[in-house]
């Protein structure tokens, strides 16, 4: 494991060393000579580790030590790269500021950078002599023990027979699914998969459905097999072996002798054509093993037979049941059934009156998990409970017994499972970079995204090594690896987390081979750190940072209080990554050295802070600034100045003059601006800096507060430039573009004048809404629409209608005026949200609204059904509530959407702390957008079955990123622009 992140590693590194010989970096020809040396034995490095990635991982002694000390030479590899970009970096900046600025530590002269490669291609000769020396190799087939974890028996964890029969939380869903294999219309093979994360109970609950069935005679065959590190023709032979009426005739064959996958298929359909039949197949992991054992069951369409799938991978999932199919989510463990099955674990029954132990710290570390809760019981109850060890003990020393005690093998074996699978070094890395986050807290996606973009984990362009950061978070989802925490209106991933046993596998992992270092507790921090994560007040005690050394972290977040000696950026000077958004005592004096920070690419800050610095404009590397969190209401327009900046975040005011002659200017009119996200900004309607916005070609998202004055303007500037940012070119690629307008302060008709032809893939408008501004209805391109006004009259939501392209629409106002949404009218929506004060909710008439998956009605004061009839929604999958509504509503909506022929899941919505949530461009009617942000959860512990998106496209939906992302998590040859959209 540490070798395949220590390769990954090494291969970001290499062509930053190769491009260390350019010309402008002005190296000496001895120092280009150990370049070009290093490079060379570098790349011999990494094969060697990727030829033995086996025996590299096995617990040897001598391997870690040898991994260790190559990890140390590709850290002082980077180290040395960094200080050369760093020294170009300070020598390309003005001489005021040179002589005006003290210089860093961090700026070596050419004699001492001579000298460090000298002592790194040292360094190389003295790992390899040592490996050479102590290194034992390994025994011709021997397998290593990273390998022995991953290799699970067939025979053993997915045998229906002896699975653990003591369960709980189980009958929400084991009643589900009965009914699904219960269903006879129509009569045809149905698929049902079991999907979620490893350890949550997908085989026990496969087992309790298969052994009621295999007990009754609706069916005449059933079989159950093992699928994991078996290849097709391996799961069809065992397949073909159970399903065999003469049993005793073939025991003693694990493997049928046909070797040919064909005729196996042929011996497949003969046994189980005409026939009604149930098949468990137990961990299966890629699509392309599903596709052989589908063509090996036969065609029949009158026969009620069903096969069962398990899957750790949502992807998997939908393609087993992508037709006439069923896919049941797993879901975690309540509170009060992780105490039940955890007590029934941990206290023998001659214990049963004696006081149960408090399990507060072992529910919060399992999360749910089944697995969890029985590993961490069961332990309690081999050490003796309840003379042994208490819960408490336990979970502080989690990672100890994770790695090291025999009672956590299986746990441990799932883990390990789930990180080695992983395709390439960038997720692995991407993975182990949820240690910087505290445990408590939930992840804002995009934040997460343009971190790893920073880091360099992941490229804006993937290639063949490295993914794009959508394609790295798509594929950790796809695994359900982590979990969505708070979803948007459009489906939208806001936040995530990791569950709790995988978090601290996680913090074991980063934490051991210095990936991440976290001052906690007492235990001893290493003196050099690479990345660095301080929360709960854990950098508060400045004396443990007197001997660490803080010129060479990369990566700096801080939630919560911190020392005087933390908030000294004059100690970074390497830093690429700066999180201070939930720094509670931030200030505008903790801000004055930032200009030394000169490789920073990410910078999002909170806090006190009222003023940006105006040297930040000499932080030519930064991509992403967010200061949203901040005070700050005016910012220095020379930020538009930064050659690589991308994303730029916060409610902010522009001077509105600016020098037609400025350096500003000059670098805007020449087009050398690379901003996409400007969100937003604060305008009056007229100003200078309107003008300035028109240079910004490569401007994708905008975001606008229109404020009004005293006296009346006619914002001829602004309507300017949103005509400008509209306009549609008439290429066939544009990619996103998405405008977010707020114009409450402002008259109601100052969008009319803007005219087509028009493009927008968003659009938010949030104002007083007389009628559909004329753009709107001739925008090509709008999928995502968001409305909110006081009042939506009828002429405005008939103009709606007529969006063809349209696949989400949400309205936000007071009340509806009457409205029939005809027959084929908004003909691609997906999802639908209406949020209103009173429940004047449309009347749909038969075949609108035809592939509409989510219906969201969010009303505290909606009773019973408000003549919403939603039999006509052929393709509906959620409708979602406002928690408020009374219980008789409530009841209503559950009655009729089981009489539903999709069973659509009722959803119930809930507020969330917009401080842990990206912030949003969608507003309640009666809330302030600063207080909450809305998201769904799933009301009851039941499954939740997942739309066929593709199955929808395939019917005439036409292509769309957003859907792509849902059901294929990599994507393969996306642009940049598009991977932009999803940082924003």
């Amino acid at each position: 494991m540490e070798a395949a992140l220590l390769s990954g590693f090494i291969k970001v590194i290499l062509p930053r060393l190769f491009a260390l010989i350019d010309e402008k970096y002005k190296l000496h020809k001895g120092v280009k000579s150990d370049i070009k040396f290093l490079v060379k034995e570098l790349r011999m490095i990494v094969g060697a580790i990727d030829d033995d990635d086996d025996e590299l991982s096995t617990a040897s002694c001598t391997a870690r030590l040898s991994i260790q000390d190559l990890r140390e030479l590709a850290h002082g590899i980077e180290d040395c790269i960094d200080g050369l970009m760093y020294r170009a970096s300070w020598e390309e900046q003005s001489s005021f500021f040179r002589r005006s600025v003290r210089a860093p530590k961090a700026l070596r002269t050419s004699a001492q950078l001579a000298r460090e490669m000298q002592r790194l291609r040292q360094m190389t000769r003295e790992a390899h002599e040592r490996k050479q020396r102590y290194m034992v190799g390994f025994p011709a087939g021997q397998s290593s023990s990273a390998t022995r974890l991953v290799d699970e028996s067939p025979s053993s964890p997915s045998d229906p027979r002896i699975l653990d029969a003591d369960l709980v939380g189980v009958d929400e869903p084991r009643a589900e699914l009965l009914q699904q294999l219960a269903d006879g219309e129509p009569r045809q093979l149905k698929v049902i998969s079991i999907v979620g994360f490893c350890g949550l109970g997908k085989t026990a609950l496969a087992a309790e459905v298969y052994n009621r069935e295999t007990g009754s005679n609706r069916f005449e065959k059933h079989a159950w097999v093992y699928a994991a590190l078996k290849s097709p023709r391996e799961v069809l032979a065992d397949m073909l072996w159970k399903l065999r009426s003469d049993v005793r005739s073939c025991q003693g064959e694990s493997v049928l002798q046909p070797s040919d996958v064909g005729q196996l298929c042929v011996e497949l359909r003969q046994q189980l054509v005409r026939k009604r039949y149930i098949i468990v197949i137990d961990d299966i992991r890629t699509e392309d093993q599903w596709k052989t054992i589908k063509s090996a069951l036969p065609a029949d369409k009158d026969v009620s037979s069903r096969i069962v799938v398990t899957t750790t991978i949502q992807s998997v999932a939908n393609a087993c049941s992508s037709n006439n199919g069923y896919v049941h989510k797993m879901s975690r463990l309540d509170n009060i059934c992780s105490e039940q099955l955890f007590a029934k674990k941990a206290c023998p029954d001659k214990y049963s009156c004696y006081k149960q132990p408090d399990p507060a710290e072992v529910l919060k570390k399992c999360d749910g998990q089944p697995l969890a809760l029985v590993t961490i019981g069961e332990f309690l109850q081999s050490k003796g409970w309840p003379t042994g060890p208490s819960c408490e003990d336990v979970c502080t020393q989690i990672g100890y017994h994770l790695e090291n005690d025999k009672s956590f093998e299986k746990m441990r074996r799932v883990l390990i499972r789930n990180y080695t699978t992983l395709p390439g070094h960038a997720l692995k890395a991407c993975l182990l970079y949820f240690g910087m986050f505290p445990s408590d807290c939930p992840i804002r996606k995009k934040s997460l995204l343009r971190r790893w973009l920073a880091e360099g984990f992941v490229e804006p362009l993937p290639s063949p090594s490295t993914p794009d950061p959508i394609a790295a978070f798509d594929v950790l989802m796809d695994r359900n690896i982590i979990e969505p925490i708070n979803v948007s209106n459009n489906d939208n991933v806001k936040t995530c987390q990791t569950y709790g046993m995988m978090r601290e596998f996680i913090l074991h992992m980063s934490i051991s081979q210095n990936f991440v270092t976290l001052f906690c507790n007492d235990k001893a921090e290493p003196k050099y750190m690479r990345r660095l994560s301080l929360h709960h007040s854990s950098a508060t005690d400045a004396d443990r940072f007197d001997n660490v050394d803080l010129s060479l972290v990369r990566s700096l977040a801080i939630s919560g209080k911190a020392s005087e000696t933390v908030l000294d950026l004059s100690k970074y000077h390497l830093l690429r990554v700066l999180d201070l958004e939930k720094c509670d005592e931030l200030k505008d004096d903790h801000l004055k050295d930032i200009c030394n920070l000169l490789l920073l690419k990410y910078l999002s800050i909170g806090g006190g802070v009222t003023r940006i610095p105006r040297d930040i404009a000499k932080l030519k590397h930064l991509v992403s600034l967010d200061v949203r969190r901040t005070k700050v209401k005016i910012l220095h327009v020379e930020v538009l100045q930064l050659p690589c900046l991308i994303h730029l975040f916060g409610k902010l005011k522009f001077p509105d003059r600016v020098k037609p002659k400025s350096e500003v200017h000059e670098f805007l009119s020449k087009g050398k601006s690379n901003l996409e996200t400007l969100a937003g900004f604060v305008t009056d309607g007229s100003g200078g800096f309107l003008h300035l916005i028109g240079y910004m070609n490569k401007l994708s998202k905008v975001k606008i507060w229109c404020e009004s004055l005293a006296g009346c303007t006619d914002r001829t500037d602004l309507k300017e430039t949103i005509q400008q940012f509209i306009h549609d070119e008439k290429q066939a690629n544009i990619g996103s573009r998405s405008l977010s307008l707020h114009f409450d302060k402002c008259c109601k008709d100052f969008l009319n004048p803007i005219k087509g032809p028009c493009y927008l893939t968003a659009l938010k408008l949030h104002g007083d809404l007389a009628a559909l501004p004329q753009f709107v209805v001739s925008l090509r391109g709008l999928k995502e629409l968001c409305l909110s006004s006081t009042k939506l009259t009828t002429d405005v939501l008939e103009a709606l209608s007529n969006l063809s392209d349209l696949q989400y629409l949400k309205l936000i106002a007071h009340d509806l005026e009457k409205f029939i949404v005809r027959d084929q009218a908004f003909c691609r929506l997906l999802r639908l949200s209406l949020e209103l004060q009173c429940p004047t909710f449309p009347t749909i008439e038969e075949g609108a609204l035809p592939f509409l998956v989510t219906l969201q009605l969010l009303c505290k004061d909606l009773h019973g059904l408000s003549d919403v009839k939603i039999d006509c929604l052929k393709h509906l999958k959620e409708i979602t509530l406002d928690p408020r509504v009374t219980p008789t509503t409530r009841e209503k909506w559950e009655k009729v959407a089981k009489e539903h022929p999709n069973r659509p899941k009722i959803l119930l919505f809930k507020s969330v702390d917009s401080y842990q949530s990206e912030p949003t461009d969608y507003f309640r009617v009666s809330e302030p957008a600063e207080n909450a942000t809305t998201e769904s959860y799933i009301a009851s512990q039941g499954s939740l079955q997942e739309p066929d998106i593709q199955t929808l496209l395939n019917q005439g939906l036409g292509s769309s990123s957003m859907m792509r992302k849902q059901n294929n998590p990599v994507f393969n040859g996306m642009g940049l622009s598009e991977v932009s959209s999803h940082l924003r």
